[in-house]
């Protein structure tokens, strides 16, 4: 199971590189501007998510001008600073509603998630500046009855993040 669950996330990794390329590249971009300028850059994951602002903000390579970003703080926010938002789906209520929160005051974002097939509903990649669709809909692996199951979303919003954050790097050092 594992040599599948590798092969099938790698092509995801795949796809996210050269489907979400210019994404990534506008993504970053946009970031740049809360970084080079006098903004922050405010990262918030939805539920499992947490792990890429964590990551963004706690490890050992923590993004440069990088917050977390709580549900307190949103009123703080300014137009010169930026969000990262990630959720599992781009359909996500709490992600749609803090979307809808940053467009009233005008504070430009990225996001990071799926889109489902179907969307009828408000979704990320209508409502962010730039938005990198990790493609992950369903589990990679199929089982024996007919279901799948092997989510790694996390993995998929950690490979976008990472994308975006080394595009950053390379335009920051541009900049400098």
């Amino acid at each position: 199971m594992l040599k599948i669950f590798t092969t099938q996330l790698s092509s995801y990794f795949k796809r996210i590189a050269d489907k979400e390329e210019f994404n990534l590249e506008d993504g970053a971009r946009i970031l740049a501007q809360a970084a080079v300028g006098e903004g922050s850059i405010y990262i918030h994951g939805i539920d499992e998510m947490e792990a890429v602002t964590l990551e963004a903000t706690k490890s050992a390579e923590p993004l440069p001008y990088a917050k977390p970003l709580q549900d307190e703080n949103v009123s703080s926010l300014t137009p010169i600073d930026c969000v990262l938002l990630i959720s599992r789906f781009s359909t996500d209520k709490s992600a749609i509603n803090l979307a809808q929160k940053l467009q009233e005051k005008h504070i430009p974002f990225v996001s990071i998630s799926a889109i489902p097939k179907d969307v009828s509903e408000p979704s990320l990649h209508e409502l962010s500046d730039a938005h990198i669709n990790t493609q992950l809909v369903q589990p990679l692996i199929p089982g024996e009855d007919g279901s799948r199951f092997g989510f790694p979303a996390v993995m998929t919003a950690l490979y976008a993040y990472y994308g975006l954050a080394f595009t950053l790097k390379e335009i920051i050092e541009e900049y400098e």
